[in-house]
């Protein structure tokens, strides 16, 4: 029996780091795209409006795609699921520096967001199973490794723009250079199957209840960090008259603080859960956003900044997890709740700008300070899928979702 308990306790501390390590690539994919973003805007020959419009069709076939996630997994394992969708994601980089004209972008673009949301949802699913098997807190730590991959990616995409690279070359040697790390770090994560007799899930349903009532948690958290991420640096420079570096560092600012915070999450809400940890950051998120609304100073609207992204930092991984544990079907709570933080991260960027269009951006900012309020209202839905070690009158999570069992053949 020790002899299990020790192999059991190696076979889960193998499969969070593989995990993080999917993370890590799939985040390092993001920033890969995003840094090229003007190349590809000028290869396909059009302007700025059409590439807001071309930019909102990853979103979108993330949010068609992410419900066929569970279905995939229930037909091969979560493992080769995994495996096959990451490599999806992977591979997917190199379809938008290949379109010539916006309508081929657009399309590409579809294709590269159905892929990621797949892959999101199911490296995620993995990621609340381990946790729920280890009874403490990763969710957070492995979002912060994807915030991680995601400045390894842009640090290269930054050194490809610099030296005048074609992207579509770069593009290319870096989806094989992650398709090769994605499919080794899908060796050690958790193979999962269902069992001979289990109903498969439906290819596209509704989100349940629970996962609409958190993820408008993670609506908030997600809308703040997508307006902090794209408007940041305009607001310094429209609203504080600040250089174009200096508006820069704010972006900087935001996602440094995010990333750190994440990868330190983990043991502040194992220390004291996952409901005061979202208030506690929703105070802090509410102080950043109101320090932006009446910096006098543009290191006051910085400080801000910073202030927001450690406070929405663990919203989504502890919403995930959350999702994960709130029914009889975590993959589609999990589908679901992406597919709404999806939907924000998408809304945001356009909501900031129309209402500063009506308005001022300082009155945009004001929304998402009212945004990061309703954090500290609306933390006490996670209650009910924290893990038991944060309330004792709750029973133990369940050790498999949707009645996955363990596989030891494949370790």
């Amino acid at each position: 029996m020790a002899d299990e308990v020790v192999f059991g306790q190696r076979q889960l501390k193998r499969a969070r780091y593989s995990v993080a390590a999917v993370f890590c690539v799939h985040g390092a994919v993001t920033g890969s795209f995003a840094t090229r973003i003007p190349w590809i805007q000028d290869h396909a020959s059009i302007g700025a409006g059409q590439l807001g419009l071309a930019l909102a069709f990853p979103a979108l076939g993330a949010s068609v795609a992410m419900p066929l996630a569970g279905a995939v997994s229930h037909r091969f394992g979560a493992r080769n699921a995994l495996r096959g969708l990451l490599t999806l994601w992977t591979l997917a980089l190199v379809l938008p520096s290949f379109a010539p004209n916006l309508l081929t972008l657009c399309a590409a673009l579809f294709v590269f967001g159905a892929s990621a949301g797949m892959s999101d949802v199911a490296m995620n699913a993995l990621g609340v199973e381990i946790e729920n098997r280890l009874d403490r807190s990763i969710m957070s730590g492995l979002h912060g490794m994807w915030s991680a991959g995601a400045l390894i990616g842009s640090a290269g995409g930054t050194l490809a723009a610099h030296l005048g690279s074609d992207a579509r070359l770069h593009h290319a040697l870096a989806a094989v250079t992650l398709t090769a790390f994605g499919l080794v770090a899908c060796q050690g994560v958790l193979d999962l199957r269902s069992a001979p007799d289990e109903e498969p899930p439906p290819r596209f349903a509704l989100p349940p209840k629970s996962a609409l009532v958190i993820g408008a948690i993670g609506f908030c958290a997600v809308f703040a960090e997508g307006a902090s991420l794209d408007w940041s640096a305009v607001y310094l420079r429209d609203e504080m008259d600040t250089s174009a570096g200096l508006a820069a560092a704010s972006t900087t600012a935001f996602a440094l603080t995010m990333a750190i915070a994440r990868l330190a999450g983990d043991r502040i809400v194992d220390r004291f859960g996952p409901v005061r940890t979202v208030r506690v950051g929703g105070v802090l998120a509410t102080m950043g956003g109101l320090l932006v609304v009446i910096a006098p100073h543009p290191a006051v609207a910085l400080g801000g900044f910073a202030f927001i992204g450690l406070g929405v930092a663990v919203v989504v991984p502890l919403a995930f997890a959350a999702a994960g544990r709130s029914g009889p079907n975590p993959s589609q709570a999990i589908a679901g709740v992406a597919t709404i933080t999806y939907t924000s991260g998408l809304i945001a960027p356009s909501a900031i700008g129309a209402v500063a269009d009506a308005t001022s951006l300082v009155v945009s900012f004001g929304l998402v300070t009212a945004l990061a309020c309703a954090l500290v209202a609306g933390a006490g839905v996670l209650r009910s899928a924290g893990r038991a070690q944060h309330d004792s009158s709750l029973p133990a999570a369940a050790p498999s979702p949707e009645g996955l069992e363990v596989s030891r053949s494949g370790d």
